[in-house]
């Protein structure tokens, strides 16, 4: 699916990086300038690749045009990029039905599966979104930091009752809004942590 050159291209998000949304920072800090302040819901987030170079076109080839074994190699970038985590039970952020639809598969949970696998953990459907994109205008990945915000607001709920330590899994962390939306369901729900996994992230100048 990649060659030698461009898997060797694929950027790493770090180190150092930001302690809570794995920004990749001049120096480790707590919280970064990226997510000071915001209401996340996640203990800790962290990707395998900057989405950039040649990331792109292969995220657009998973998630838009059917290329479903990338998942594979997504989450072997994963497994080798990150360790294992200390959770019960792995989960991932429920598709918007008018996507799944067009789409005829969900990457995230295509991801979430091919990761519990390696990390010897069971997978779970703990969420569901009781709507889809408020008002469906325009997709998730076109809008702003602070529309993408209320684009997601309160979009999920918890399907059952999670355990205490739950990865939550999705295919690109862009502003951090879907899993900071989707982790606050999964806290009110009674989870103690939850830590977001991802294949790739935007990086911000």
């Amino acid at each position: 699916m990649l060659c030698g050159a461009c898997l060797r291209a694929l950027r790493r998000p770090g180190p150092p990086n930001c302690s809570r949304c794995g920004a990749p920072t001049v120096w480790p800090v707590e919280r970064c300038r990226e997510c000071s302040g915001r209401r996340l819901g996640f203990a800790s987030a962290r990707a395998a690749v900057v989405y950039a170079g040649p990331a792109r076109p292969l995220v657009a080839a998973w998630k838009e045009h059917g290329l479903r074994r990338v998942a594979t190699l997504a989450a072997d970038l994963v497994a080798e990029a990150l360790a294992a985590p200390d959770a019960d039970v792995v989960t991932y952020v429920p598709a918007d039905p008018d996507r799944l639809l067009r789409r005829g598969h969900h990457p995230a949970e295509r991801l979430a599966r091919e990761l519990a696998g390696r990390w010897r953990l069971d997978v779970v459907q703990l969420l569901v979104r009781q709507r889809g994109s408020r008002g469906q205008p325009a997709r998730q990945a076109a809008l702003p930091r602070a529309e993408r915000v209320r684009n997601v607001d309160d979009a999920f709920v918890a399907a059952a009752r999670p355990p205490s330590r739950v990865v939550l899994v999705d295919d690109v962390y862009t502003t951090g809004a879907t899993a900071a939306a989707a982790s606050r369901a999964l806290r009110r729900a009674g989870a103690e942590r939850v830590d977001v996994v991802t294949f790739a992230r935007t990086v911000r100048a």
